[in-house]
């Protein structure tokens, strides 16, 4: 049985992190690979100022007609926070539309996050991407693992396709550890995202 995959006519995702985290990567890396899956798409950053801690901002657009718009989104259908320090520190769920997924990079089960930040409208999730990128990279840098997760909560295109494209594509700047590395921490978070549903 394959994967599903939404059939909405586009898809709209907000990023959230610091500046070091992989934001911009993230929202890139998950445009490319649904232009791989056959779709349309979209992912750049937003900076604010360009330091190495920062808040700041990235977006993806999957479609499966031709993406004319080129601007933030304003009313996401999903949020990916990379860093949940940034929750009540940036207003992330600024116009997330009600029942929205909110993936959040943490230890914390997603009842708590969603009590203490005030977020019980939308569909909280959570994954422990830091802590499989340290296990799997050797780095803690969770960009890839929240991608993998993402990929679970909101399946915009099949993990497959993922793991495909980071292969081919990692391949040209990367050894065959570190890209074995990503797969997994991919492969894991996809399977350890955490929802009360």
């Amino acid at each position: 049985m394959g994967e599903k995959t939404l059939t909405k006519e586009i898809t709209e995702i907000r990023w959230h992190g610091r500046g070091g985290q992989g934001v911009k990567t993230a929202a890139l890396l998950l445009a490319e690979v649904a232009l791989a899956d056959g779709q349309y798409s979209q992912g750049f950053p937003d900076y604010g100022p360009e330091r190495m801690g920062a808040p700041i901002r990235g977006y993806t657009r999957v479609s499966n007609s031709p993406v004319r718009m080129h601007c933030a989104i304003e009313n996401p259908d999903a949020v990916v926070v990379l860093d949940h320090t940034l929750l009540g520190v940036v207003d992330v769920d600024a116009g997330l539309k009600e029942g929205g997924v909110i993936l959040v990079n943490s230890k914390e089960s997603p009842s708590e996050i969603a009590k203490r930040h005030g977020l019980e409208k939308f569909k909280v999730m959570t994954v422990d991407a830091t802590g499989i990128s340290l296990d799997e990279i050797g780095r803690a840098i969770p960009n890839t693992p929240m991608v993998g997760a993402l990929l679970k909560a909101l399946p915009v295109v099949p993990v497959k396709t993922l793991v495909e494209n980071m292969r081919k594509e990692f391949a040209k700047k990367f050894s065959e550890k570190i890209i074995e590395g990503n797969v997994k921490a991919v492969e894991r978070a996809y399977q350890e995202v955490a929802s009360d549903e």
